[in-house]
This record gives structure tokens, sequence and C-alpha cells, in this order.
């Protein structure tokens, strides 16, 4: 059998703290610096250059550390996606340092230890889509309360000039096209239909 390695992987986003956290508790355990990976990143952007480097040394046996699961994916979908590549695709295992159920190590060969990493993963997937969707409710929810105070969102709505009305006959009659009559009031043609609608008298 070859050596095993241990790997840590960093992953920090420009929105969050430095990488020093990680990085000691990564030491700790221990994994050698030279055996720790890091990406910086935007939030928008996943593109992860050094966690692709690590898989591709990644071996059966290999043990990758992480100080918290989050750092293995954006979402839930994207953490049990690696979950699964990491510990049945390669054979490798995964150490969690700030959930100890989520150690595969000492459960290699125990399926009953697999089943609970693996139950507790589900778990932290549900709870988080859990809490996703009530954020998005509230936020809607937010939203349909401040309209019925009155709040307006988006841009402020430009005040209809008085020459609308008149403008609004003419092309009612076929006087006049819509694009004209937009010129004329110097705003873009869709906002003139948007006023002829909004506003039937």
């Amino acid at each position: 059998m070859g050596q095993k390695n241990v790997y840590g992987y960093v992953r920090v986003s420009t929105k969050e703290q430095n990488e020093d956290r990680q990085m000691l508790a990564l030491e700790e355990f221990p994994v050698e610096r030279h055996n720790i990976y890091m990406d910086k990143l935007s939030g928008k952007d996943f593109n992860r250059p050094q966690y692709h480097k690590m898989m591709r040394k990644l071996k059966a046996g290999d043990v990758i550390v992480l100080k918290s699961i989050d750092r293995l994916g954006r979402d839930y979908e994207e953490i049990q996606n690696q979950w699964r590549i990491i510990t049945k695709e390669k054979g490798a295992h995964i150490v969690v340092l700030d959930m100890p159920l989520l150690d595969t190590r000492e459960t290699g060969k125990d399926l009953t230890g697999t089943f609970i990493a693996d139950l507790v993963l589900q778990i932290l997937s549900y709870v988080a889509q859990t809490e996703r969707e009530n954020t998005r409710q509230r936020q809607a929810e937010g939203i349909a309360a401040a309209r019925m105070r009155g709040v307006r969102f988006g841009r402020p709505r430009k005040e209809v000039p008085d020459a609308f009305w008149d403008l609004k006959e003419q092309w009612r009659s076929g006087e006049i096209v819509s694009r004209e009559a937009a010129r004329q009031l110097g705003v873009a043609q869709d906002t003139f239909l948007r006023w002829v609608h909004e506003l039937q008298n």
C-alpha cells in the first residue's frame, strides 16, 4: 500500500474574514502546510483551481480535512455531490473539524458509521434548503407588505407630463404613431404605451 496523504482545503470568499482561522485549524489537525490547498474567490465566481488540483492528486485512502462543511461547495447539492465523489468514487476520507460526526476515517469499514455521516449530510442539506426557502418567503411577504403600505420598488416612475393627454388622443385617433408621441414627450416608446395602458380614462 502506498503512503496515505492528508490534504487540507481552505476556501475564502472576498466578503469573508481572512483565511488564518481555517489555516490554523488545519495545521493543528495536523496537515502539513505544503498539503494545504487554498482558493480565494468572489461570491459569484466558483471556479476553484486549487480544489481541482488537490482532487487530481487524491487517491483511495487519502484524507481531506476541512474546517467546515460549507468549504466543500456553494450549496448542499454541490456539497453532497463532492462528498459522493470523494468518498464513493475516489475512496478517500473526509474530516470536518467543526462537526465530528462528519469524519469518515473512523467509519471506513463500518457501514453504520458511513451511513451516519451520509445521514448527517442529508439532514444538513434539508435544513439549509428549508432555511433558503423560508428566507425567500419572508422576503416575498416583506415586499408584499411594503407594497400594501405604498412603498414602490425599482426606479421611481416618471411624472406624466401635461402634454401626454393631447398626444394620447392624437395617437388614439391615428393622427400620430406611438414612437412620434414618445419622441415629443422625451420618453421611451414603451413608457408612452405603458402610460396609455395605466391611465385609461
